[in-house]
């Protein structure tokens, strides 16, 4: 066994497709280690997740190029590298993690584990591979989990059984706002099952609706957290390890702080929302700014993840628009320091109002709406800017949008945060420096759309304290009316806001895409039918 293996965690951020970019990145990395081995990602060389480009033979030929391309470029590199990549076997394809050293492929593993939940696919794109046995490594028995493997207790067992020494995990773990801590759990369970350290690294990056926040560590056998690094950026880390009798020593880099809560949530949605924009080639964004608190809140992440410079606000004021909402747009820009205009309605609404004499009620509302998003859309395409979106998900939940109108757009930072947490990471960010942002009383005043006179959001839906509970126990928990009501809630409040929910689903399938934060977001997260007959027993119980 050698004096120290010496192991350099690379967390980075690569996109998926990219292969050249990709590869270039890992070479810029590898070759100026110093260390025995570099272990990168799940996926690294196309990013993860690759989803239906796996299916086509000549994204697979272009992923063998890559391989070839890193073992051609690295024969005279000291350290080896552990490279994963979608990999054809026997005419099968698998999620698998490639040891190349001095130029060659010396160990192929494959992932056991395909998750199938959530925004996971794998077993639609991969074919399982058996339990693993370790890599010789330098005279070490490596225990390689690929991501999901580590969240299952026979693959550590039988690498355990195979005599492995240690715990190795690369990872392409989604954010969301509880899994570091779950992580943590997991890691704790399989070392008190094994009694071997385990090293994590992951990806980060946004990727669609998909944010990796990175946070790879390392654990000993006490279950003691060694290393904690970077949340949401890239970066690479070096540690010694060293064999004395039964326990390893650990030395290399110092932990990262954690952050908070409400900053962890607030980076997840920078990262994603900056990589979408600049991954798909975007000049910048433009929003609607309306004076009210998810168009502010929308604005603000902007400015921090693209810079205010490439951020464009645009009031567009209808005969409903209060003078404090004007002011409030306005005072919001020119605290971000991003351009602000104004585009009025009224011209083509009473264009509109000429041509439809009966137009009153939901259709005039949504029409103010609808010619909105009309404004915006063309300035979009004559400027290139995206344009974002600005509904939370108690909005899109109960389907108070309006399809055509503010439902368009290209992306949506806060499409999985509740009101009530728009306003919480609202108050958090005016408090993290010297001068207030958001307006306060853009925080303060009651919402409302201003589509007809003296409008309140609550005149449509339950406080948004008791909406978000609901909603919360009806989508993240799949709670019962009986135990939604267990927590204090009316039972007719309950089945309207569930047959809500039900019934605005045909909207949720035409809304952009939108950063995920909790277990389970509108799309892929949660999958149900629009036509759905089942809404009439809750329709029914009620009355």
């Amino acid at each position: 066994m050698p004096e120290a293996l010496k192991i350099t965690l690379a967390q980075i951020n690569p996109t998926v497709g990219a292969l050249e970019e990709n590869t270039r990145k890992i070479l810029d990395i590898w070759q100026n280690a110093e260390s025995d081995l570099v272990v990168f990602p799940e996926m690294v060389v196309c990013a993860y997740p690759p989803e239906d480009l796996v299916l086509k033979p000549s994204f697979l030929d272009e992923i063998d190029l890559s391989v070839e391309k890193l073992c051609n470029a690295s024969k005279n590199f000291t350290p080896a590298a552990l490279i994963s990549c979608p990999w054809r076997i026997n005419g099968q394809t698998y999620n698998a993690a490639l040891l190349i050293e001095n130029g060659q492929i010396s160990h192929i593993q494959t992932k056991h584990h395909l998750p199938n939940y959530g925004v996971f696919d794998e077993q639609r794109i991969f074919k399982s591979g058996p339990l693993p046995k370790p890599i010789n490594f330098k005279g070490t028995q490596i225990g390689l989990l690929i991501c999901e493997d580590m969240w299952y207790p026979d693959v550590t067992a039988h690498l355990k059984g195979q005599g492995a020494q240690l715990l190795l995990s690369i990872n392409a773990s989604p954010f969301e706002t509880t899994k570091d801590e779950t992580r943590l759990d997991i890691a704790k369970a399989r070392i008190a099952e094994t009694g071997l350290p385990l090293l994590y690294v992951n990806q980060v990056g946004g990727q669609d609706e998909i944010v990796f926040d990175g946070g790879s560590f390392i654990m000993d056998e006490q279950q003691t957290l060694r290393f904690q690094g970077h949340e949401f950026t890239e970066g690479v880390y070096d540690f010694a390890l060293t064999k004395e009798g039964e326990q390893w020593d650990i030395d290399g880099d110092e932990s990262i702080p954690a952050y908070s809560d409400d900053e962890e949530l607030y980076q997840a949605l920078l990262l994603g929302l900056r990589d979408y924009v600049e991954k798909n080639g975007f000049p910048g964004v433009l929003l609607g700014s309306s004076g009210g608190i998810d168009s502010a809140l929308s604005a603000v992440i902007a400015a921090d993840a693209l810079g205010p410079e490439n951020v464009r606000c645009v009031m567009m004021p209808s005969r409903y628009t209060s003078q404090d909402s004007l002011d409030d747009a306005q005072a919001l820009a020119e605290n971000l320091g991003c351009s602000h205009e104004i585009v009025s309605i009224e011209e083509p609404m009473s264009a509109f109002e000429h041509s439809i004499p009966n137009l009153k009620g939901t259709a005039h509302e949504n029409m103010q709406s609808r010619i909105r998003g009309l404004i915006l859309m063309a300035l979009s395409n004559a400027d290139g800017q995206m344009l974002l979106s600005t509904g939370n998900k108690s909005e899109m939940a109960v389907g108070y949008a309006t399809l055509y109108g503010d439902m368009n757009g290209g992306f949506n930072a806060l499409k999985d945060l509740y009101k009530t947490q728009v306003y919480k990471l609202a108050r958090w960010r005016n408090a993290q420096g010297d001068t207030t942002i958001i307006p306060e009383r853009i925080i303060t005043k009651a919402p409302t759309a201003e589509l007809k006179d003296n409008q309140l959001d609550q005149d449509t839906l339950p406080p948004y304290d008791i909406l978000d509970d609901i909603l919360e126990g009806l989508i993240e928990r799949d709670l019962s009316i009986k135990d939604i009501c267990a927590r204090g809630h009316d039972e007719a409040t309950v089945r309207r806001v569930w047959s809500m929910l039900d019934r605005a689903e045909y909207k949720r399938r035409q809304a952009p895409p939108g950063i995920k934060i909790t277990s389970r977001a509108f799309g892929r997260d949660r999958r149900y039918p629009i036509t759905n007959h089942f809404i009439k027993y809750i329709e029914k119980q009620r009355s």
